[in-house]
């Protein structure tokens, strides 16, 4: 059980190191779902199922949904950073 949490933690600091060094933004947003997606089976396991749930909802979906819509307004959601002028 103690190594499923430090991996989950592992996971978890290397999406957030991720989220700030990635070139892509769009990888970025991605990453930062990773966060909370593993954040969210810790609530679980942690036997808080009403908050692994909001975070589940809330924090991987809703967020990573309207900041990549953010970055498709802004133009910046492009997965190759050939076509940049």
């Amino acid at each position: 059980m103690i190594w499923f949490v430090s991996l989950l933690v592992f996971v978890m600091l290397a999406s957030a190191i991720a989220v700030l060094l990635l070139p892509n933004m769009l990888a970025a947003v991605v990453a930062s779902s990773v966060v909370s997606l593993a954040l969210a089976v810790l609530f679980a396991l942690l036997k808080a199922p009403d908050v692994a749930m909001t975070e589940a909802a809330i924090g991987a979906g809703l967020s990573s949904l309207l900041l990549a819509l953010a970055l498709r307004r802004l133009g910046l959601w492009r997965l190759d950073d050939d076509d940049v002028n």
